[in-house]
């Protein structure tokens, strides 16, 4: 099927007169519903690298057109859309406090905790994953399992240019209060970024552990610790600092139990 649905879906890219066919729009939603219950995904870690699916952001593209506007009725809220909103959290065994809301077409695994945040379409998210509150998932976003994603981070989200990568998050990462990544920055396993913490396809990533400065752009080794940091650069103007990230050391097993503290509120018989 997934051949099938990837052939439909390069053709009405190509030509967007194929929207007008009850197959192409059939096909189109039927990769947003495999999407949401996380049988395809828009970004998969094959032979020791992420890798792409562009067709699924094709797709996710022209979902837009083909859908209409509607009133979406949720409690006392009312909103007027295309996409609607996820459901059925219970069976999904997903804790979603009032004010979370995720978008029809995200994939969100068992256990997750989501405080009040916003999830696009395309992302997904691990098992056991905690985003809290004021957290935004952009869409296409990978996060892993076991996730702790603090008050007020950013995830950027893309969806054009085609082939670009989405932020990746993998497994185990601890990403601290209002830090932003974005730009199809890749996050590796258990990395730990410190509060206010800016990754973007430009920001220098500087480890100073040892003598020499290691410099990295656009991703974050295993288990780094990282903080903001500061740069000197000449301009015509003058001499500025500028904002990097400084990795200042590997995550301790003191830090894994800091962070396995977040268990308590994935345990719904606990009240928290």
């Amino acid at each position: 099927m997934e051949n099938q649905l990837k052939n439909i879906v390069l053709e009405a890219w190509n030509n967007r007169e194929k929207l007008l066919q009850e197959d192409t729009k059939i096909a189109i939603r039927k990769c947003i519903e495999m999407l949401d219950n996380g049988d395809l995904r828009v970004a998969e870690y094959t032979n020791d690298q992420w890798l792409v699916n562009e067709w699924l952001k094709m797709a996710v593209i022209l979902y837009f057109p083909i859908q209409n506007m509607e009133v979406i009725e949720h409690g006392y809220f009312q909103y007027y859309d295309k996409i609607p909103i996820k459901k059925n959290f219970k069976e999904l065994n997903v804790r979603v406090v009032p004010q979370a809301i995720a978008r029809y077409g995200s994939f969100i695994s068992k256990g997750v905790v989501l405080m009040p945040s916003y999830i696009n379409i395309g992302s997904y998210i691990g098992s056991n994953t905690m985003v809290d509150t004021w957290a935004t998932i952009g869409s296409c976003a990978q996060i892993g399992a076991n996730v702790h994603i603090s008050g007020g981070v950013g995830i950027g989200g893309v969806l054009e240019p085609i082939q670009a990568m989405p932020v990746i998050i993998e497994d185990g990462c601890f990403l601290g209060s209002r830090s932003i990544v974005v730009e199809g920055v890749i996050v590796k396993k258990e990395a730990v970024l410190g509060a206010n913490v800016v990754l973007t396809q430009s920001t220098k990533i500087i480890d100073v552990t040892s003598d020499t400065p290691i410099e990295y752009k656009g991703y974050i080794p295993e288990r780094s610790v990282v903080i903001p940091g500061s740069y000197p650069k000449q301009f015509n103007a003058g001499t500025y600092n500028v904002n990097c990230a400084l990795i200042i050391g590997k995550r301790k097993q003191s830090t894994d139990i800091k962070t396995s503290l977040n268990e308590a509120l994935r345990d719904y018989s606990i009240s928290v």
